[in-house]
């Protein structure tokens, strides 16, 4: 079963060889509404850890010029925070080694000055000036000030299998690891982006948090996942359902498995799942991304031996970000990997039966956080 919860797989990762060529992530992103106007806006924070026991007195860099001529790799803690719509901004803060703490047991916690995040908590803050953000295009950073103080109610997981079970962890078998631990979630708190502030309400939050870690990153990156669904036959919002669709190209030990997806629906507590890993299911998935001139669009076909699940977003390009990352050794791959918190769609959900394919539901579904890049 997909939804068990095991915050195992969100502890700290970056041991034997990831410490010296890996990288480490919690990922949240949610719906907070601004406390005068309430005008909805999507934001998402990041912690993202990099190369531990490549650590110097200051966070190490891997776009700075000098860096580079020197092969020096990133060795960091940044703090990646942020929002989509129209005025997206992504902001990040850097520290070193020597200024992290990180707690490796279970529950994990990550702390630098006055930035924290747990398995249900993250509070912090970044602040970039417009002159600094020119200075420093090593930085990645757009300008602006972002603070937050966020409690988190995980309450649906999407746990792969044993693609990320302890075994294949210990033995670092994947490039590229995957745990939502917090497929669907609520926040609640308090957040305040350049003066302005946001409540963050648990019922309004479609919240989500999950982790990836491993030593690159795949391409192409697909991420979709929304908790804000509802049935276009019934009218009726599906309180007790979340869809997660992740991957790309994987890799085991260094061997590409092309165009593999997860996909997870939890919907009104049956669980639908197409994991390339649990081959006894016959999983089979078609993925597609166009990029328009207004709108970028996915449209992924996935099924195993008892069920399709049919799934169209489309999300403004303008409301979206291109997201920066650089990988362990350095290089910045991915240069147009699009990044949204708001977008919308539809999933047709169908059960396989003699006579062909009987509808279960036609949802409408919206607050999709919406991911691609390939390179």
């Amino acid at each position: 079963m997909f939804q068990i919860h095991d915050i195992r797989r969100n502890a700290y990762m970056l041991t034997g060889s990831f410490a010296k060529k890996g990288y480490d992530w919690w990922w949240h992103s949610f719906t907070a509404v601004d406390s005068i106007t309430g005008e909805e806006r999507p934001f998402f924070i990041e912690f993202f850890l990099c190369n531990p026991d490549l650590a110097e007195e200051e966070p190490v860099l891997g776009q700075l010029p000098a860096n580079k001529i020197h092969h020096k790799k990133p060795s960091y803690l940044m703090v990646k925070a942020g929002c989509w719509g129209d005025e997206k901004v992504q902001l990040h803060r850097f520290f070193s080694w020597k200024d992290v703490n990180v707690n490796p047991g279970i529950p994990f916690s990550v702390s630098a000055k006055d930035c924290y995040v747990s398995e249900n908590a993250i509070r912090g803050s970044v602040s970039v000036s417009k002159k600094d953000s020119k200075k420093h295009p090593e930085w990645m950073s757009d300008a602006g000030e972002m603070s937050w103080d966020l409690l988190i109610n995980k309450e649906i997981a999407f746990n792969v299998g044993y693609g990320a079970s302890r075994l294949f962890r210990d033995i670092k078998a994947f490039e590229m690891y995957w745990h939502a631990e917090g497929m669907k979630s609520k926040f609640a708190g308090s957040i305040t982006l350049n003066g302005r502030k946001y409540d963050v309400i648990p019922g309004r939050s479609f919240g989500y948090a999950d982790k990836n870690w491993g030593s690159n990153f795949t391409s192409p990156w697909v991420w979709l996942s929304s908790n804000d669904l509802r049935s276009k036959i019934t009218g009726k919002r599906l309180k007790n359902s979340v869809f997660d669709i992740g991957g790309g190209r994987p890799k085991v030990f260094f061997v590409p498995l092309n165009r593999k997806l997860l996909g997870a629906f939890w919907y009104e507590g049956e669980e639908y799942e197409y994991n390339f890993s649990k081959f006894w299911m016959s999983p089979k998935t078609e993925f597609s991304f166009k990029e328009g001139k207004e709108m970028v669009y996915w449209h992924v076909r996935q099924e195993n031996r008892d069920s399709v699940m049919d799934t169209k977003i489309v999300c403004k390009k303008k409301d979206m970000l291109l997201v920066n990352y650089e990988s362990p050794d350095g290089r910045k791959r991915h240069k147009r990997l699009f990044n949204g918190g708001n977008g919308k769609g539809n999933i047709k959900l169908y059960k396989k039966t003699e006579n062909g394919l009987e509808l279960i539901d036609d949802i409408r579904v919206g607050h999709v956080g919406c991911e691609y890049g390939e390179y």
